[in-house]
């Protein structure tokens, strides 16, 4: 899911890649809306409110809603920036590093939230400012890999991309229509999967609170195995076969 390119890339490949990504923001918008009262997988709502406070010249909330604004632009800059310095040395390190810093920041919100939290505005803050930042790491993450095809968390591009999608491959004039379905097929398991990782996450988030989010790390950390995995296995192997040789001469 994450070493192959653009052009290499199977529909298998982005299937599986679409549905996890787009169940981890899912369960983290619904969680971050429960625990917070804010949506923290997209912007979109915060450059309205960012609008409304302006007008009502509110200078702390403008101040909180910019801060907020560049956490998420921060997160897909660093994610960029990452994978563009490694893709050159390796490219499973590259798209994974981004990745695991996610799960890093998404665990330390468990265990804070969980242990240490006493909801206090500055708190509330602060810990919104890092689960915007994990959330614009995987949206760009997922963007590079899948060249723009797949955005975890944009619903409003995906109706859009979907309307024009499903009119191509209506409309008589359209040839080959196979790609125009995978792009659908794509684009329709992102929606049900973000819907599937909401109601999982609002209804586990009234059980058990804060240690909900001790599952996401777990799911990203399912997605980098799935690609070591082969490769620690064929190493594993390698060096079986090497031990036996040895043993027998």
């Amino acid at each position: 899911m994450l070493k192959a390119i653009k052009e290499e890339r199977t529909l298998k490949e982005n299937l599986m890649l679409a549905s996890s990504t787009a169940f981890v923001a899912g369960v983290t918008n619904v969680a971050g809306m429960l625990a917070f009262l804010v949506f923290t997988s997209n912007v979109t709502g915060h450059v309205a409110n960012l609008a409304k406070h302006i007008v009502e010249q509110n200078y702390h909330q403008m101040i909180i809603f910019v801060v907020w604004l560049l956490m998420f632009f921060a997160g897909a800059f660093v994610s960029s920036f990452i994978i563009r310095s490694f893709n050159d040395k390796s490219r499973w390190r590259a798209n994974s590093t981004p990745m695991v810093i996610e799960a890093v920041i998404l665990l330390a919100v468990a265990v804070y939230g969980h242990n240490f939290y006493r909801e206090t505005d500055t708190e509330r803050e602060i810990v919104i400012c890092a689960v915007l930042f994990s959330m614009g790491l995987q949206n760009s993450l997922v963007s590079n890999i899948s060249g723009g095809l797949i955005k975890s968390s944009h619903l409003t591009g995906l109706f859009t991309d979907l309307g024009s999608e499903v009119a191509e491959r209506l409309h008589p004039t359209t040839g080959d229509v196979k790609p125009v379905e995978h792009k659908i097929l794509i684009r329709c398991t992102v929606l049900g999967f973000y819907l599937f990782g909401g109601l999982i996450g609002g209804y586990f988030f009234n059980l058990y609170e804060f240690a909900i989010f001790y599952f996401i790390p777990l799911i990203l950390l399912t997605i980098m195995y799935y690609d070591v995995s082969p490769l620690a296995l064929h190493k594993l192997s390698r060096m079986f076969a090497f031990g036996k040789r040895q043993t027998a001469s």
